[in-house]
């Protein structure tokens, strides 16, 4: 086993412009690199791909209503060294194996600009998907200050180019956020989690068939996958040295499948201010923090009383979650560890506030319709369980077609055993509630019959989301409106080894 916190947590790089285009709008060219990185003290170098060739990508800061402009280029191998499973829609056989797409998880964005899963592309732009339409990503920015990242979205392959490393975080800054007296750079921390698995050699391990080998089926999609490391910022169980004041950490789940409930050992508390799509309307404490992969949980630690001590931080959520086993507390069971001993370097001015921002409910009043959607699975020609969204594959007609400036309530009843992470693209909106209801008798008679009341959601989840845990034997409900694009987007489950076998529908913002 790999020794724990030896090695320094990694400080993401910054991505600077290279050129600016008209109106003095920031233009940025980012290479998709195969390269070598050592993830782990003991460990020989590892082949990853890295935008620009950094696992984690560079990190974006940009402010709000200054648009910019990426060119995204696939400058990587013909040969996937990950094992591709061809007989899922979107990979197969007569599609180029090395295929990207870049999605801007929580970005505003037009259409042409959201990395739409076939519209993907190959090296020097040789090859593109069915729906490909413009090289040039426009990001315009207009959204409150929040923390984001971008990943790879390519039909079929998603699981697969982001645990190659195809991952980066993407922060908006605004002027509201900033009169605040919050921890600045360095004391501003994006903490983005990963678990992964390795060969002795150093390389990946991505397992070619579920623990249950698929006859007929080599190498097959896996229901979900596990790593037996956790990575922070790309190396496996960091340290990070602090000093005794206070930190605001973004912490942001980048994980395939895992689910994290992360603690600190000495019981100090998370003070949350922000979740997926920017700031709280008031800080809320919490001694724990439930994240499932792709959301995000924007925090404050004081580590003024914590002066001398070594911290870890911790994770207890199961996996599968919620029905599966608790992490060993030797290994997934621990994140990184906090060292506080570092000098004060100057007076901590931090503060937290009262308040921290306006956030207009959205009452059901508002709603323009109402949509159920039922989250089911459902077994393949190889017996294989697809998960699906209401009971549809990718490749059915579309069946959202919300209309512009249109608010609607959509209404998830899961029928299965894990809690979906549900991600759409384009919007955000609130949770309204949660309500128990009788699994057995839905699938008696169809009846879908609350056992308990509706339940707020809680005080760390009333922002705006742009991803919300659906839990099993649960029917969740949000409140979206739509706008201000009108085009092709999806929403899918992103525990990504169900977002590319099938729990993943297009739908279209009409006029």
């Amino acid at each position: 086993m790999l020794e724990k916190f030896v090695d320094p947590l990694p400080m993401m790089k910054e991505i600077q412009p290279t050129a600016f285009l008209h109106n003095n709008q920031p233009y940025y060219e980012v290479n998709m690199i195969q390269t070598m990185k050592q993830l782990h003290r003991d460990l020989p170098p590892t082949k990853i791909w890295g935008y620009n060739g950094e696992y984690p990508g560079p990190t974006f800061r940009v402010w709000r209503n200054q648009p910019i402009h990426v060119l995204w280029k696939n400058e990587l191998p013909r040969k996937h060294f990950l094992p591709i499973d061809t007989t899922i829609h979107g990979a197969e056989r007569d599609k180029p194996e090395v295929r990207t797409v870049v999605h801007l998880h929580g970005g505003v964005t037009p259409d042409s600009s959201d990395g739409y899963p076939e519209a993907w592309f190959t090296k020097g732009f040789k090859e593109v998907g069915s729906h490909f339409t413009n090289r040039l990503y426009t990001y315009p920015n207009q959204q409150s200050a929040t923390t984001l990242w971008y990943h790879d979205h390519a039909m079929g392959i998603t699981r697969l180019n982001i645990y190659a490393g195809l991952t980066g975080v993407y922060i908006i800054h605004d002027d509201e956020e900033q009169r605040f007296d919050l921890p600045k750079p360095p004391y501003e921390i994006p903490l983005l989690i990963q678990d992964r698995s390795f060969h002795r050699d150093g390389s990946l391990l991505y397992p070619s068939q579920p623990e249950v080998p698929v006859p007929g089926v080599d190498p097959s999609v896996l229901p979900d996958f596990f790593g037996e490391t956790i990575l922070v910022n790309g190396k496996v169980w960091p340290n990070l040295e602090v000093e005794p004041r206070r930190y605001r950490f973004r912490i942001l789940n980048g994980s395939n499948a895992r689910f994290y409930r992360l603690s600190l050992s000495n019981g100090l508390p998370f003070v949350q201010i922000g979740t997926d799509q920017g700031l709280l309307a008031a800080p809320v404490e919490v001694s724990s923090l439930l994240l499932a992969p792709a959301e995000r949980a924007d925090v404050l630690v004081d580590f003024h009383s914590s002066n001398g001590e070594t911290i870890t931080l911790l994770n207890d959520a199961e996996s599968p979650y919620p029905q599966g086993s608790k992490p060993d507390p030797a290994t997934t069971g621990s994140v990184m560890q906090i060292r506080v001993t570092s000098q004060l370097s100057c007076p901590d001015t931090s503060r937290v506030p009262a308040r921290l921002t306006h956030i207009p409910k959205l009452e059901e009043s508002h709603s323009n319709r109402t949509r159920t959607l039922r989250l089911t699975t459902r077994p393949d020609s190889y017996g294989r369980s697809i998960h699906l969204l209401d009971d549809r594959l990718w490749e059915d007609p579309i069946s959202e077609h919300p209309r512009l400036w249109s608010v609607e309530i959509w209404s998830f009843v899961n029928l299965t055993r894990a809690t979906h992470p549900i991600h759409l693209h384009l919007v955000r909106f609130q949770v309204l509630d949660r309500q128990p209801f009788d699994v057995e008798k839905y699938e008696k008679d169809g009846k879908i019959v609350p056992t308990g009341p509706r339940r707020p959601p809680e005080p760390n989840e009333s922002g705006w989301k742009d991803t919300v845990q659906a839990n099993p034997n649960e029917i969740i409900r949000i409140i979206v409106p739509f706008g201000p694009y009108t085009g092709l987007y999806v929403w899918h489950c992103h525990i990504i080894e169900h977002e590319d076998y099938e729990m993943m529908r297009p739908y279209r913002v009409i006029p």
